[in-house]
């Protein structure tokens, strides 16, 4: 649910880059008719959509992995560990994102991760903590879809002016 969703801020920002959705499991699957309905109201359709199974080719040449739960996280580190820096829960890196600012003109994508980043340890990655994950409202009613679409929106807008809403290098 979070690819249209940032693909939009990005392209309101006349910011051109692929944002490419990859899970844990769940190839060639449609999305769940609560998902396509809450995207749908909002001007979204991703009911062509398929789920696609996350490769470590996919991270080696991806400039920012995303994930929703620390899980997803942790299964990007173990299928490509040099991915770490560059990889993080959308929660985590808005979180993280809030204090270090926005993006420089004309500072690269990967020194504004490293600010971002600076202290974080992959034992942060262990544990139960619930903190930086966006519940997935998978099998649940559609208001929790609802509300997560509201929650991702929030997300991506954010992200999108901490990385691309102030530079000018795109």
């Amino acid at each position: 649910m979070a690819e249209p969703l940032l693909t939009a801020r990005l392209a309101a920002r006349g910011v051109s880059l692929p944002v490419r959705s990859a899970g844990m499991t769940g190839t060639d699957r449609p999305p769940p008719p609560e998902a396509v309905a809450a995207l749908a109201a909002r001007g979204h359709d991703i009911s062509g959509h398929r789920g696609q199974t996350l490769r470590a080719s996919d991270l080696a040449a991806a400039d920012l992995i995303l994930g929703m739960t620390r899980a997803h996280v942790r299964h990007a580190v173990v299928l490509a560990p040099s991915a770490w820096p560059r990889t993080f829960t959308l929660k985590e890196l808005v979180r993280r994102g809030r204090p270090v600012g926005p993006r420089l003109p004309g500072e690269p994508l990967s020194g504004w991760l490293a600010r971002a980043g600076q202290g974080r340890d992959h034992r942060d990655l262990l544990g139960g903590s619930t903190e930086d994950d966006v519940a997935d409202p998978y099998g649940g009613p559609v208001r929790e879809y609802e509300a997560t679409v509201d929650l991702l929106d929030q997300l991506t807008d954010e992200l999108a002016d901490l990385c691309w809403g102030l530079t000018s290098d795109r």
